[in-house]
């Protein structure tokens, strides 16, 4: 390939990045937005029947059903349930936290991936990166604030989507050479379709839902009718998804995973806009920090990828 078409390649792949950044934005303010009035498998599992509609009207007449083809169904599998896990958590974070802190959090995400890269991979990382990650996790610490009356338990749920969302990183980099984006991203729905049904129809009653924490009543709130100005909300939070999740995709298998990464962290400002338009909330000082020490590891990373040629320790995750 020449340098000519690799430029338009990683052209098309960081507008493909914003595109998703945008969608997965609006799909984090659209579900705290909900979360005190629904159960979350509730809104994913009518969010993701919009999902699938819309990929269906989409996608499927440039695919057709060969889109369902596969070669690694326990890979998409394996993503799937990691999808959903980790959007589960995030989604019980985010009810419970200031948007901006939450997702903040989640950009430790990068970090994490580097270290299952030198775990899982045998990837060599050398001070200054190790370094980065310190730096990256100290600022989790000022946000988390553990040992003090301002630490919140919901904290440690974007923490943990954090984590499987490096796990999804490492099982996508096996799958994406050999799958389509809209193969991906129509495996991912159906994941969350079979497991919102099943969540449903075990809790979906609302035998736990007498819960006092945010997150707890968000996970074990009773199913109930959906207000009529509601839907269009529903509808927005199924059509970002799915285009967020293909988007994505597309951004990693068209550019170097260096050049589409530092594009996802425009979704912290826009989180940030969020919080203060939406839900009157600003980040106290201490946030800011660890805001600023977070957002600097991860693109000391992203930046020193570049550098040494390794795409690896750069991807970030592909969400939804």
């Amino acid at each position: 390939m020449t340098d000519a078409a690799i430029s338009r390649s990683n052209l098309t792949g960081a507008i493909c990045a914003l595109v998703a950044v945008l969608c997965f934005s609006l799909n984090d303010v659209g579900i705290k937005f909900l979360s005190g009035d629904y159960a979350l498998h509730q809104i994913v599992f009518f969010r993701t029947l919009v999902g699938i509609t819309t990929f269906c009207i989409i996608f499927l007449p440039f695919h057709g059903l060969r889109v369902l083809r596969t070669r690694r169904p326990g890979a998409h599998l394996l993503r799937g349930v990691c999808v959903v896990a980790a959007n589960t958590c995030l989604f019980l974070g985010l009810s419970a936290m200031p948007i901006a802190d939450a997702i903040a959090i989640f950009f430790i995400s990068p970090l994490v991936i580097t270290i299952f890269s030198v775990v899982f991979l045998g990837e060599r990382v050398g001070p200054r990166r190790w370094a980065a990650i310190a730096v990256g996790f100290a600022g989790v610490l000022i946000i988390v604030k553990p040992g003090t009356s301002a630490f919140q338990v919901a904290a440690l749920l974007p923490m943990a989507s954090a984590v499987l969302y490096a796990v999804i990183h490492i099982v996508a980099r096996k799958v994406g050479g050999t799958e389509s984006a809209a193969t991906m991203a129509i495996y991912i729905q159906l994941t969350f379709l079979v497991a919102c049904s099943v969540i449903g129809l075990s809790i979906g009653d609302g035998k736990f839902g007498d819960q006092t924490h945010p997150s707890l009543a968000f996970l074990f709130r009773a199913w109930g009718p959906i207000d009529p100005g509601d839907w269009w909300i529903i509808i927005m939070l199924g059509i970002s998804g799915v285009l967020g999740g293909y988007f994505i995709s597309q951004a990693y298998r068209l550019s170097e995973a260096a050049y589409a990464a530092p594009f996802e962290y425009v979704s912290m400002p826009i989180a940030i806009i969020w919080g203060v338009t939406v839900f009157g909330t600003w980040p106290d000082p201490s946030a800011w920090i660890g805001i600023a020490l977070i957002l600097g590891g991860g693109l000391y990373l992203v930046w020193r990828e570049t550098r040494k040629a390794r795409p690896v320790a750069t991807d970030m995750p592909k969400r939804r």
